[in-house]
């Protein structure tokens, strides 16, 4: 190596070293968390706060195989969950992208040429260039004078690379990386709400399916009334208004079942999307176990929610991504520094090539600012700022949303407990008074009037409580979901 190339060398490890000490530092705010107003627990829990933590799998804890697999089916297949993940890769190559700004950029081109020409003012030339892409040309002015014959080989690197003086390139990482973890969030909101939505519409398909059963009974039950109505017609014992109110009765209750197995329909046809299946290749058999009790679920501490809830955990990523923003802006204010190295070797053979004195490089270094820009720096940094605080704003709107949802779920859940228990008593009741006045009847102790009251009544009762118990079930999911289900930040 001559004195001239030891001398380049020198000059690139100077720039280099010189680059990582100025690139230690980084301009624009360092990120920090923002703060919220967390109660010391859940106003209607009723109980102490205890920090608590729900199970991944937290639907296994209604011991139902079928809705086991559905949510499995859901997990894997639900398009809605693969798109989001989709998002989580665009974003983590995104993080490679602007990582890859902290090195140079290299390119090396290789060259041959060779040619002929005759001497006097017409010359002819064929030249030749390989290396990655070939390329010939052929051109022609004449052939005259003496031929002589030209070769040439020529391997050259070029070298271009921006130190992160100012730390833009270390604050778009910082912007990217956040942005990752947010998308990262939204795909773990979106397995939960899928989740979800899944065993909500599960266990309203297996409401309608014992109404269904309630319902039938009572059309079956509505035709042996209707057919004892004719019958004491026609023997002269009840007026003809009777069967007009036995008829009446009967085809409403057929009109009920028709809409709920509409319902029925509509709902499978819900699951088959969530588990990603066209709905007319997906069924559901009906089920006649009635609904189960429901789990116990541990609300937890108010604090540990702005780590349990996705949507929490997303919008506070995107707080930090726009603090990362503020400094890619600002550090547009600062100079671009530049290094360009070009090296090259050249010869008339390829054995020579690589010759001791074949080889010569150039280093550039340059400095660029901006002069004048008509204030475009200062009205980006000021968007910047204006992000950061819209972004600060939308995260604790965010979490003050989600004290709600859980405060709000917690009623729920327990209002509707209450409500299932009164409804059990209120059916018990109405069965009683029903099967009271058919007996009345055929007595002929009352109207028929007063048995379509209480069969009206009764059948009201009975789906008022598969309904509640349905309800009662779709609260407690909603409160887990409330709760960020069991994923942890």
């Amino acid at each position: 190596m001559n004195a001239r190339d030891r001398t380049l060398r020198h000059a690139v490890h100077c720039a280099v070293a010189a680059a990582f000490t100025l690139g230690g530092c980084a301009v624009g705010p360092n990120y920090t968390r923002p703060t919220v107003q967390t109660p010391p627990a859940y106003k209607e829990s009723g109980a102490p706060a205890v920090d608590s933590r729900i199970s991944a799998q937290w639907w296994q804890a209604f011991d139902d195989l079928t809705l086991n697999d559905l949510v499995q089916r859901a997990t894997q297949a639900n398009q809605t969950i693969i798109a989001a993940e989709a998002a989580v890769s665009s974003a983590r190559a995104l993080v490679r992208v602007n990582r890859a700004a902290y090195f140079p950029t290299v390119s090396v081109s290789l060259e041959h040429s060779s040619g002929s020409s005759r001497g006097g003012g017409n010359d002819g030339s064929i030249s030749n260039t390989s290396g990655i892409s070939n390329t010939g040309s052929i051109s022609s002015s004449g052939f005259q004078g003496g031929v002589g014959q030209t070769r040439g080989y020529s391997l050259s690197a070029e070298a271009a690379w921006e130190p992160d003086v100012w730390g833009s390139v270390r604050r778009s990482v910082e912007n990217s990386s956040a942005l990752a973890s947010a998308s990262e969030a939204d795909l773990a909101g979106a397995r939960l709400t899928v989740q979800a939505d899944v065993v909500t519409d599960y266990f309203l398909l297996r409401s309608l399916d014992i109404q269904l059963r309630i319902v039938g009974d009572t059309v079956a039950a509505y035709e042996r009334a209707y057919t004892i109505t004719q019958n004491r017609y026609a023997a002269g014992t009840v007026a003809r208004s009777d069967v007009f109110q036995a008829q009446t009765q009967l085809a409403n209750a057929k009109a009920d079942l028709e809409s709920l197995q509409q319902q029925r329909a509509q709902t499978e046809h819900a699951i088959a999307v969530l588990v990603g299946e066209p709905a007319a290749q997906f069924a559901l058999q009906a089920a006649s176990d009635p609904l189960p009790p429901i789990p116990e679920i541990g609300v937890g501490v108010p604090s540990a929610l702005l780590q349990r809830r996705p949507d929490i955990a997303g919008a506070e990523r995107r707080v930090a991504a726009a603090n990362a923003g503020i400094g890619v802006q600002i550090a547009t204010y600062f100079p671009a520094v530049t290094l360009d190295g070009t090296y090259r070797y050249a010869a008339t053979a390829a054995s020579a090539l690589f010759d001791p004195g074949a080889g010569a490089g150039v280093l550039v270094a340059s400095i660029a600012d901006t002069v004048f820009d008509g204030g475009a720096r200062r009205a980006r940094v000021a968007q910047a700022r204006a992000d950061w605080q819209q972004a600060q704003a939308q995260y604790r709107q965010t979490v003050l949303a989600a004290f709600q949802d859980v405060e709000d779920q917690i009623v729920a859940v327990r209002s509707l407990t209450r409500q299932t228990e009164q409804l059990r008593q209120a059916s018990q009741a109405a069965d009683a008074a029903e099967r009271i006045s058919l007996n009345q009847y055929r007595a002929g102790q009352i109207s028929f009037t007063d048995v379509v009251v209480t069969q009206t009544t009764a059948l009201t009762a009975r789906r008022s409580l598969v309904t509640a118990e349905e309800n009662r079930i779709a609260a407690l999911v909603s409160l887990v979901r409330a709760l960020g289900g069991g994923w942890k930040q």
